[in-house]
Parts: C-alpha cells; structure tokens; sequence
C-alpha cells in the first residue's frame, strides 16, 4: 500500500515505482492473453463473427477484458486499496458484458448495468458539488462507458487510446497541485495493461477487446476522471480533454443517426475512424494518425494544469476548434471517396 502524502509526487522513487507497475501490468496481461491464445480458450471464450458492418474479414477472439480487467483490479487493491470502489465497478461491469459476449443482452438490462456502476460511484463517493451537476456528471460517464464500446472498431484505436488517455491521468494525478499517488498509479496500471494488450491487438489484430473490456474501460476512464476531479487533483476539463478524440467522434456519430432517426446502438461504419480505414488509410495509419491527435491533446491539457482558470477553458475551446476541423477534413474526405467510387464503371 503505498502513500498518498508524497509532496508533488515529483521523486524519482515514485516515478520508478509507477513505471515498475505499469511494466509488471504489460507483461502480466500480455502473458495471460498468450496463455488464452496458445490454449486455445480464447476461442471458446467470445469470437467476434464479422459481418457487413465490420472492418474485419475473419473471425477475432474478444477477450482482452479478460487480461486487463483482472491486472487492473488487483494492481489497484495492492497498490492503492483506496480506490477499491472504481475496481469493483470495472470487475461487475466485466462480468456483465462477458455475459453480453457470449449470449447477448438486451440494450434495457446494459443499461441498468452501466447505470448502477456510475450512480453507485457517484452516491459512494460524493463529490461537493450541487445535486444537479452530479446527475449531468453521472450522464456524461454513462455516455463515456458507452462511447468506449462504441470506438472499439479498428485495430489498436481503442487500446491505444486506453494507453495514451490514462498515462495522461497518471502524469497528471502526480504532477498535480494536489497529487494523488493511488490515482496515478492505477491509471499507470491501465495504460501498462493497454500495453500488454495492444502486443495482441495492434495491426492485423488477434485478440479484440470485447464487452468485456471496452465497457470497463469507459468506465474507468469516467470513473478515475470523476474522482480525480471530487478530490480536486484536476479540474472538470481535464479528463474530458484527455479523451476528446473519442468523445468528438461519438458524439457527432450518435447525433447524425438520432437526426436520421435510426437504431442508436445497433452496429454500423459511420465514425469518423471506421470512414477513415474505409476510404484507403487503413487501420494502422487510422490509428497512428489518431495517436497524434490524442497526444497533442493530452500535451495541451498536462501543460494546462498550471494555468490560470481562463486561458485553461481558452485552451479547452481552442482544442475544440482544432477537433472540428480535423472533422471537417475527414469529412471532406469522404465525400470525395463516396463521389468517386459511385463514379466508377460497373464491372
């Protein structure tokens, strides 16, 4: 159990000892999804089937919540059985969606699921703070554990993201007024365990994550993100900065089929990376590219942390306007694809 009294958590001990648990949380998940792989029980466990609306073309194994979610856990009650309560969230919600993996489930009992996760957090750990802004902060981790799942579509996008979104929260948690050593290091935990994954999950892909480990994901990051902020380790911008790429994404999706009036949670290939691996980059410079996005976000909002309240929000709208654009181009893009390929001579 470590301390969380360390002054700025600036020491080189404590660094050493972050990185030490994100390295132990890699080489664990990695050896726990080799040991699926070479059993072969991954095969029994969940297999993704591609179907018109996957970017596969053969079947995956989804079974990265299995290596992550428990190295996350435990890592967390060694290391900083402070934050029992995210774990135990991101543990039921794995066990939840592996059901949903292997059987299906309906979109009314998901939702009660995810719902009691995030109000059991929020009612447990009550941050001070008017009743109506907790139920909006509440709306927006339902819609953080939801869009995870949602981005989970492209070979290493949504491990990536999980690496480079919660090394964020632990650079953050630790160079902060107002450190948290636990925070950091189980946010050093989950981007170590990303690692140990994405060694399965990078360019052709193995293993997917399935349910059972991009829901827990979206919840951890909804989660860590809220209780960082309820105990003023950063403010409510950040952890929305941090995961602005996928949030952006799944936001302007989610809102064009609600305009169109189509079937939200049913599967399909109109975000903006499914259109981007679509119209010739690719999975792997689809998700190179969104490693660069993430990270300049990630660098604008840990230099942030030690500005003043208005040029933080002024950064904040800034970077909205970059994504906006961003959004734009690959729109444009698309378009361009769509127009030439209705062109071509019917063969």
């Amino acid at each position: 159990m470590i301390s969380t009294s360390l002054a700025g958590l600036s020491s080189q001990p404590f660094w050493l000892f972050a990185a030490a648990i994100a390295l132990l949380a890699a080489l664990v998940c990695a050896s726990i999804l080799q040991l699926l792989m070479k059993t072969g029980l991954a095969w029994r466990l969940a297999v993704d089937i591609p179907n018109a609306r996957s970017l596969h073309n053969r079947p995956v194994p989804r079974v990265g919540g299995w290596a992550i979610v428990p190295v996350v856990v435990v890592a967390t009650l060694l290391a900083a059985p402070t934050l029992w309560l995210p774990a135990a969230g991101a543990a039921f919600l794995a066990a939840v969606s592996q059901i949903d993996d292997r059987r299906g489930m309906t979109a009314r009992v998901r939702f009660g699921a995810h719902l009691l996760a995030v109000a059991v957090l929020i009612v447990a750990h009550m941050a001070q703070a008017p009743w109506w802004a907790l139920v909006v902060i509440g709306f927006l981790m339902l819609w953080l554990v939801n869009l995870y799942n949602f981005m989970d579509g492209a070979d290493g996008l949504a491990g990536g993201m999980a690496l480079f979104g919660f090394a964020a929260y632990a650079i953050g948690a630790a160079l902060s007024a107002h450190p948290s050593a636990g925070l950091s290091v189980v946010s050093a935990a989950v981007a170590g365990s990303a690692v140990g994954f994405l060694i399965f999950n990078f360019h052709p892909a193995r293993i997917f994550l399935g349910d059972a480990g991009s829901i827990p994901l979206g919840y951890l990051a909804g989660a860590l993100g809220y209780w960082g902020w309820s105990e003023q380790v950063w403010p409510i911008w950040f952890p929305a900065l941090v995961f602005s790429p996928f949030i952006g994404d799944a936001s302007v999706t989610l809102l064009r089929r609600l305009l169109r009036g189509e079937k939200v949670w049913q599967a399909h290939r109109e975000h903006y990376y499914q259109r981007m691996v679509q119209y010739g980059l690719g999975h792997l410079r689809t998700a190179t590219l969104w490693y660069a996005v993430m990270l300049a976000g990630i660098i604008l909002a840990v230099l942030a942390l030690d500005w003043p309240p208005l040029l933080q929000w002024c950064s904040v709208v800034a970077w909205v306007i970059v994504l906006v654009l961003i959004g734009i181009s690959i729109d444009s893009h698309w378009r361009r694809f769509i127009t030439a390929r209705s062109e071509q001579p019917e063969v």
